[in-house]
């Protein structure tokens, strides 16, 4: 009998997808910015159904790109 094991499946990982009201609060506005965002393209979102998801990777490339530089501004 061998001990053999089965050779080990690397898996994809795991994407966290959130509702529109869930990226509504984290970014606190209201759910019909994240709508306009989503039917704007500026946020990609997977459609399931009637309902849209938001991959949390997404949210978070929205918001590392959506900082402003205030020193800039005020310059």
């Amino acid at each position: 009998m061998s001990s053999e094991q089965p050779p080990r499946v690397e898996q994809p990982p795991r994407v966290r997808f959130l509702t529109v009201a869930e990226v509504a609060d984290v970014m606190r506005v209201s759910k019909m910015t994240v709508y306009r965002l989503l039917h704007s393209g500026e946020m990609p979102a997977v459609r399931v159904g009637r309902s849209f998801r938001v991959p949390q990777d997404a949210l978070d490339h929205y918001l590392a790109t959506a900082v402003i530089d205030t020193e800039r501004m005020t310059s």
